[in-house]
């Protein structure tokens, strides 16, 4: 028998180590799986931080037999559209020049930031050869309509639709994160063959429960003997925080509960000025915690949440929901009727460690918490760890790894 082919695998995307969103961190697990099955792996992405761009990274290195060429971009933020836009498009002609710069690649795996970013990994496929597989992080210009960015109909809208369909048209495969994304990519015509579905996995390595480094995070912040309600991760307008805020308030003088917001992105900033203009002292923003402090950060809630807004099904994916799946918490997911949050809920017997909310119903969020509070701090569940299981790392990463070998063939 002969040995399985080592290929030349790109990875492509706005977003790699060290940078620690979500998509780095699953992009660069995949990178690792990648290269310890043999393959010659190689990533292209941007040389500033994604929610700090006045962090840089060196524009060219080797780290753990993986090649990285970074992106010069302004690194203008995200405070207005034509800041994103500016950063954007720079991070697109500098990567056309990288990636024809570059050699042939046997398989290209993209995610999508920035938007449509397939689209050019495509392009360059079909110039030398090879094949492409988009991972959908979230779906564009779908989202950007959904969030009244775009128009229906415009014709930037109609550009980057015809893009998108384009690149799918040619993927070797095309993951989806959800039952309710794959819905939403079949009826772009995509045929059911070329769709594979499976979620983001939960970082095995870097999140357990850690009862003293739980313990020493809520001291460092003034939370020992406090009843915890966080929401960590990505504070973007897909997953609106408006609810979650109304409750805050209503329970502004309540003297066990507390409101902890960890993380970055465009939304982060308007919690910190809502809490300042309420005077919220129940509620504690910080910035997103590096990997080797995440397992404390998290740990240290009581009670997590994670938030879809209604329009977003099927657009963007609750992938955080993973790692408080493996640390066997609570979680209130905030969000409509029929989505993969309460698809897991459903799955849950114990429903004081999964309950739901909607948007809007800031009363009711204020009677579960207070509920919740008056039980007290929960054991990790294992009835949540054993469906996390389902998600971890070292499950889904070497099957990622498979699927790309496999698109050589396709």
């Amino acid at each position: 028998m002969s040995a399985p082919r080592k290929l030349r695998v790109l990875l492509l995307n706005q977003c790699f180590y060290p940078d620690h969103v979500s998509s780095s961190q699953h992009l660069t697990d995949l990178a690792l799986g990648l290269a310890e099955a043999g393959h010659q792996v190689t990533a292209v992405a941007s040389s500033r931080g994604y929610d700090n761009p006045d962090r840089r990274f060196p524009v060219h290195e080797t780290w753990r037999g993986v090649e990285i060429h970074r992106i010069w971009t302004p690194g203008l933020g995200k405070k207005a559209k034509w800041r994103r836009f500016v950063d954007f498009a720079m991070f697109w002609i500098n990567a056309t020049l990288i990636l024809l710069r570059l050699p042939r690649f046997d398989v290209t795996v993209c995610l999508t930031s920035p938007p449509l970013i397939s689209s050019l990994g495509t392009l360059v496929a079909a110039l030398k050869g090879g094949s492409v597989v988009p991972w959908v992080m979230d779906l564009n210009p779908d989202e950007a309509v959904a969030a009244g960015w775009l128009r229906e109909g415009s014709l930037p809208e109609r550009v980057m639709s015809t893009l998108q369909n384009w690149s799918f048209g040619r993927a070797a495969r095309i993951v989806a994160l959800d039952r309710f994304m794959a819905a939403r990519i079949r009826a772009k015509s995509v045929s059911e063959d070329a769709i594979h579905v499976d979620a983001p996995w939960s970082h095995d390595d870097a999140v357990r429960y850690d009862v003293a480094a739980r313990d020493q995070f809520r001291a460092e912040h003034g939370m020992t003997g406090k009843f915890v309600v966080m929401y960590s991760g990505n504070h973007s307008p897909c997953h609106p925080l408006d609810t979650v805020l109304q409750a805050a308030l209503k329970l502004k003088d309540d003297p066990l509960i507390r409101f902890m917001f960890v993380g970055g992105g465009s939304e982060h900033g308007k919690v910190k000025a809502f809490a300042k203009e309420h005077s919220l002292s129940n509620v504690v923003c910080l910035p997103y915690q590096p990997l080797d402090k995440l397992s404390g950060s998290l740990s240290a809630a009581d009670l997590h949440l994670v938030v879809m807004g209604d329009p977003f099904v099927g657009l963007v994916h609750p992938c955080k929901v993973y790692n408080i799946l493996s640390l066997g918490l609570p979680w209130l997911a905030v969000g409509p009727a029929e989505c993969h949050l309460t698809d897991l809920v459903a799955r849950l017997p114990d429903k004081r460690y999964a309950m739901t909310v909607a948007h809007g119903e800031a009363e009711e969020m204020v009677r579960a918490l207070r509920t919740a509070a008056a039980t007290g701090a929960l054991a990790p569940s294992e009835d949540l760890r054993g469906l996390a299981a389902e998600y971890s790392q070292s499950r889904l990463c070497p099957r990622f790894v498979q699927l790309v070998a496999d698109a050589v063939t396709r």
